[in-house]
Order: structure tokens, then C-alpha cells, then sequence
């Protein structure tokens, strides 16, 4: 892979983590942690689409490398919505 395929990879994953932040309506960190869900949720998504045999609608392909983006967004969605659900509940101050 190319320097120029991977920082596109880099932009496509962070664009996806980003979008799964927006969903879920959580956000916690900078670009560096949407691109890190970006790729934990093409993980996670698409083990979950194999799981139920469901096929990828939108691969988009980067320097010959396939990357799931629709299972990217709903895996890293359900991430964050598990690490909202996780994550302690701050009090509001007094």
C-alpha cells in the first residue's frame, strides 16, 4: 500500500468514526479516535454481517484494499453506544 492509499484509508476511516459518533450522539475525542472506530468498527461490523450472512452494499476500494464502509459505520456505532453504556455517568456541577 501507497503512502497516498493510506492516508486516504486514514480519511475514509475517520470520516466513518466520525459519522458512527454522530449517530449514537457520544463523542469523546479528536480525529485520532474517530479513525481508531473507524477501523474497530469495520472489524466488529463486518463480523457482525458475516455472523447473520449479510453481504457489504458499499466496499470502497483504496490502493487494492477492500474497506466496508455501511459496516463500518453501524459496527463503530454500536461501539461507541456500548462504550456510552459503560462509561461512567458524570454529575452535573453544583
Amino acid at each position: 500500500m501507497s503512502f497516498g492509499g493510506f492516508l486516504i484509508l486514514l480519511l475514509v476511516a475517520g470520516i466513518c468514526g466520525a459519522v458512527a459518533q454522530r449517530i449514537v450522539g457520544y463523542s469523546h475525542g479528536g480525529y485520532l479516535v474517530c479513525v481508531v472506530l473507524g477501523f474497530i468498527g469495520a472489524l466488529f461490523g463486518s463480523w457482525l454481517a458475516g455472523l447473520i450472512g449479510l453481504p457489504e452494499p458499499f466496499m470502497l476500494q483504496i490502493s487494492g484494499k477492500n474497506f466496508p464502509v455501511l459496516w463500518s459505520i453501524i459496527g463503530a456505532a454500536l461501539f461507541v453506544g456500548l462504550l456510552n453504556l459503560l462509561s461512567p455517568r458524570r454529575r452535573p456541577p453544583m
